[in-house]
């Protein structure tokens, strides 16, 4: 899920650059904070340059708005390359909203050898392609070793089940003070964590049904995940005193010690060091999702898309961009190294967090051969997460109009978490209904 930040106001046409070269206009550049990712970035771009006489790269830390994003895209006001969460291109596919770029891509040697379950979400019934991913993954139990270890909980076995992290969510609260697990509730971010908590109990919030896509709120399996929310709120009182939070709210205190668990990724560590200051990076573990009864956990990630206002010239400019930034880093050991080998040199850096394969598994292990002389985080820690995953089936986030799904259901979750007496089964039809009709009049 992309992080809710603003990004900027307005974009420039196309344009010819300085000496009549094309310039390409990209999302994706880092924000200054994160100076080693926006370092490597700027080498990136002119390392590219070079090898692409030409095209001259204008890097953008414009990001994904879901309350803004349609309506500058609608108006073609948005770069030549616009990055946003897997979430997003199912629709975008469907309305015609972005270029099919299969056919530039397989000019890339290695494309056929992409994980194909990586490029379904990105493709049409067709087969046509229309993006590439940079750093999918999928989301786990992140907790803090420490605060097990001083709730009497064994760091090197972390819970496994929903009821397992309701007691250790529980231990935490009482034995340290501080909050044992923490739900995200707003600015879609609670109805996207209730989606992959849903996926756990065995549901589904969407189907297809006669060729269009309705929302499906409430199945058991929802409403148990949101029962547990509620138990763990108004019986155990181990969710803590901050219950409004979006996921930059739960890293900041995660960072900061405050937190024992909550839902997300390897690469949340990235964040919370970086950009939240972590600093006891020993504290960080990770492991598969707790299952009950689902056996399954949600997978997102960034996906880099061209606009189907993009012209021709600057639409093959972008996917040698895209592959020489982001495909070919994940393919080719020399590249990988390279990034590792410059990522390293800042102490701030985090390299060898774990990510799912965009390729094969015989690629992946090379690439990780490759840029273990550069690891400088504990890789033990996470260790569970990449144990535990593959028994786990990797499903995506709801197909069509997810973002719609997350803002009709983050009011259910913060309702469950601050009103003692909410009604689950009403405040999931009320969502349901409201969501559907939203759906039926965007489907006509």
């Amino acid at each position: 899920m992309a992080l809710a930040l603003t990004g900027c106001s307005a974009v420039t046409p196309s344009k010819a650059g300085s000496g009549g070269d094309l310039v390409l206009r990209v999302q994706g550049m880092p924000p200054a904070t994160d100076k080693p990712a926006l370092a490597l970035f700027k080498k990136q771009v002119a390392d590219f340059e070079k090898a692409n006489p030409g095209i001259e790269i204008k890097g953008s830390t414009t990001v994904f708005d879901p309350l803004t994003f349609s309506a500058k895209l609608s108006g073609g006001n948005v770069e030549d390359v616009i990055k946003v969460p897997l979430t997003e291109p199912p629709r975008l596919i469907q309305q015609g909203q972005v270029r099919p770029i299969t056919g530039q891509l397989q000019e890339w040697d290695h494309f056929a050898e992409f994980n194909p379950q990586i490029l379904k979400p990105l493709s049409d019934p067709a087969g046509e392609v229309y993006g590439v991913p940079q750093n999918p993954y999928a989301q786990g139990l992140v907790y803090n070793r420490d605060l097990f270890e001083k709730a009497g909980l064994d760091p090197d076995r972390p819970p496994t089940t929903w009821p397992e992290v309701r007691t250790a969510a529980k231990a935490i609260s009482d034995r340290t003070g501080k909050a044992g697990f923490v739900h995200e509730s707003k600015d879609n971010q609670g109805g996207w964590q209730l989606t992959m908590l849903s996926y756990a109990f065995g549901g589904d919030l969407q189907r297809e049904e006669n060729g269009k896509y309705v929302a499906q709120f409430t199945g058991e399996p929802t409403k148990k995940a949101l029962n547990l929310l509620k138990d763990m709120r108004w019986k155990d009182d181990s969710l803590g005193k901050n219950l409004l939070n979006n996921q930059n709210d739960v890293i900041r205190q995660f960072a900061a010690g405050q937190v024992g668990m909550f839902m997300g990724s390897p690469g949340t560590y990235r964040l919370a060091t970086t950009q939240f200051g972590m600093e006891d990076t020993g504290a960080f573990g990770v492991a598969p999702m707790p299952q009950s009864g689902g056996d399954a956990t949600l997978t997102g990630g960034d996906i880099y898309l061209v606009p189907e206002s993009t012209d021709k010239k600057h639409t093959e400019a972008a996917v040698k961009w895209l592959t020489f930034a982001y495909a070919q880093p994940q393919y080719s050991t020399d590249a990988a190294a390279r990034q590792a080998e410059a990522l390293a040199a800042d102490p701030k850096s985090a390299v060898g967090v774990p990510t799912l394969p965009v390729f094969d598994a015989e690629r992946q292990a090379a690439i990780d051969a490759a840029i273990k002389p550069y690891v400088n985080v504990e890789l033990e820690h996470f260790r569970p997460y990449t144990e535990g995953l593959s028994s786990l089936e990797l499903k995506p986030e709801p197909p069509y109009q997810a973002q719609t799904l997350y803002t009709a259901l983050d009011p259910v979750v913060q309702a469950v978490l601050t009103e003692r007496d909410a009604d689950v089964d009403a405040l999931l039809a009320e969502a349901e209904k409201d969501v559907n009709s939203k759906l039926a009049a965007d489907q006509k």
